[in-house]
């Protein structure tokens, strides 16, 4: 799982200084809880039965006092929590994800990955509108968005997702569709059979970029606003060459520049889409 390129040199900001600083904290706490349980499930070192433990470690100090070796990371998120009066409810959705990644390692079908999505990916979405005092009414679009970016880090971290830990996440239906094989994914490069299936997926993604784009003018915080529409747009440029692209041979990555350049874009068609609500979204083709 991944959920941001803050400290680990990946995809989409989390609490930029877009953000107002009052709620950086805060979103900080909770990545860093979520990278300490990230690094447990993705282990290569420990045991099944070591991570499930730690994981359980993990949720019983959130609505306990915290003990162990990640105690501190738990409080801080406590502290934080409490002191916004704010429950632990997101970060418990994704300690259920993370223990998913420990004990499952194929995907039936796209149902069956996106039910992992609603537990890997949305409750960050959720999380960060809640501290923003977003309605509940903005959810459905961000689970959209947040689902979306899942599935970029999905297709671009593939190949170590499956010879590192064989784990799959595209769902053995697809698969099966197109007569691409699990194996494939451990090759130099993709096959034509494999290739059908990166596409079918990140025309999914686009999909769901399509029905979240609307995000950015649904929330009230301006500033919010604003990083949401920098994320969608470097989600957009990423998903569009994945669509040509193959990951086994070289992921799409977006460099810093490219980031900022993208990202500013982005930025001005939100400020247009405020000025003139019937300029459309900017989605790309």
């Amino acid at each position: 799982m991944s959920l941001s390129q803050s400290n680990r040199g990946e995809n989409f900001p989390v609490a930029s200084r877009l953000v107002r600083a009052a709620h950086r904290p805060l979103i900080g706490a909770f990545y860093d809880f979520a990278r300490t349980a990230d690094d447990i499930a993705d282990s290569t070192l420990l045991s099944t039965a070591q991570k499930l433990s730690m994981l359980a470690q993990l949720e019983e100090a959130l609505v306990s006092p915290p003990r162990g070796d990640h105690g501190a990371v738990v409080q801080r998120l406590r502290d934080r929590l409490e002191q916004s009066e704010l429950s632990p409810r997101h970060a418990l959705d994704l300690l259920q994800a993370f223990k998913i990644d420990v004990l499952k390692s194929r995907y039936a079908d796209w149902s069956d990955l996106m039910a992992y999505c609603s537990l890997s990916a949305m409750p960050v979405g959720r999380f960060v509108l809640e501290v923003h005092g977003e309605c509940r009414s903005t959810w459905a679009a961000s689970d959209a968005i947040c689902a979306a970016l899942q599935l970029i880090n999905h297709l671009q971290d593939m190949k170590a997702d499956y010879c590192r830990l064989d784990r799959v996440y595209l769902p053995v239906e697809l698969l099966s569709q197109q007569g691409a094989r699990v194996e494939d994914l451990g090759a130099s490069s993709s096959s034509r059979e494999l290739l059908a299936v990166l596409k079918d997926v990140a025309q999914r993604v686009r999909l769901l970029l399509r029905s979240g784009a609307s995000l950015p003018l649904e929330v009230s915080d301006q500033r919010l606003a604003l990083e949401i529409q920098v994320i969608i747009s470097l989600a957009q440029k990423l998903a569009s060459e994945l669509l040509t692209a193959d990951p086994l041979v070289r992921p799409p990555r977006l460099s810093r520049v490219r980031s900022v350049f993208i990202g500013s874009a982005g930025i001005g068609r939100h400020l247009v889409r405020k000025i003139k609500p019937g300029s459309g979204f900017g989605l790309e083709a």
